[in-house]
């Protein structure tokens, strides 16, 4: 094996930390459009400088749009382009956090009480991987039964359902770590508000009045 050049470690880090940053930024920015780099810098723990260079970045690189709301203030606003990178790093973060379990398990479960309470028992995963296997381990301590998997297909806007083997859904949740606003907003058009569900560890904003949301991360 190739021994690991002097400061290897050190970028490691840093390139995590930037992934941090990046990913706050861009999830500040999505939650409040009127969101001030002094407000972000607050809330990222960082300097106000590093705040505005970062945001100068994510603008070079497409990510953020810079409008102008009266009086003479700036909105910003998440371009498509930014919303896949913040899916990115929104999926590296959870696949290296130690505490991804725990968090998706809680919320799971609190997706599943709410679910049952509507009456919703049979339901669907929208998205495999490691989210769809914890939800599939935690609907066995609860009075609902996961029937399948759906994705969306490349170039649809709408969920394909193939609900013929396993009947009728009641509801779904959004399990995909990858894409999770695209499946989100696909579910909604297929399903309605009311039957879709999404784990707050998604970082999916925007969420419609009825559809359910996890604990807060």
């Amino acid at each position: 094996m190739q021994e690991p050049v002097a400061g290897w470690t050190g970028a490691v880090r840093r390139e995590a930390s930037d992934d941090a940053i990046m990913l706050g930024l861009l999830d500040a920015v999505e939650r409040d459009p009127a969101v001030t780099q002094r407000s972000v810098a607050r809330e990222l723990g960082i300097a106000l400088g590093l705040a505005n260079a970062y945001l100068k970045r994510c603008v070079r690189k497409g990510l953020i749009k810079v409008g102008t709301t009266p009086p003479r203030r700036y909105a910003y606003y998440l371009t498509p382009q930014g919303f896949a990178e913040k899916s990115r790093l929104t999926a590296r973060y959870l696949a290296d956090s130690f505490s991804f379990f725990r968090r998706a398990r809680a919320q799971c479960a609190e997706l599943f009480v709410v679910a049952a309470a509507r009456g919703q028992k049979r339901l669907a995963l929208v998205g495999d991987g490691d989210l769809a296997e914890i939800a599939r381990l935690v609907a066995r301590e609860h009075p609902v039964e996961i029937v399948g998997v759906l994705s969306l297909p490349p170039g649809k806007t709408r969920l394909a359902i193939d609900v013929s083997p396993v009947g009728a859904v009641d509801a779904v949740v959004i399990t995909a770590l990858s894409d999770s606003r695209t499946l989100y907003e696909a579910a909604l058009a297929a399903f309605g508000a009311e039957r879709v569900h999404v784990p707050a560890l998604l970082r999916v904003h925007g969420t419609a009045p009825g559809a359910s949301a996890g604990a807060s991360p």
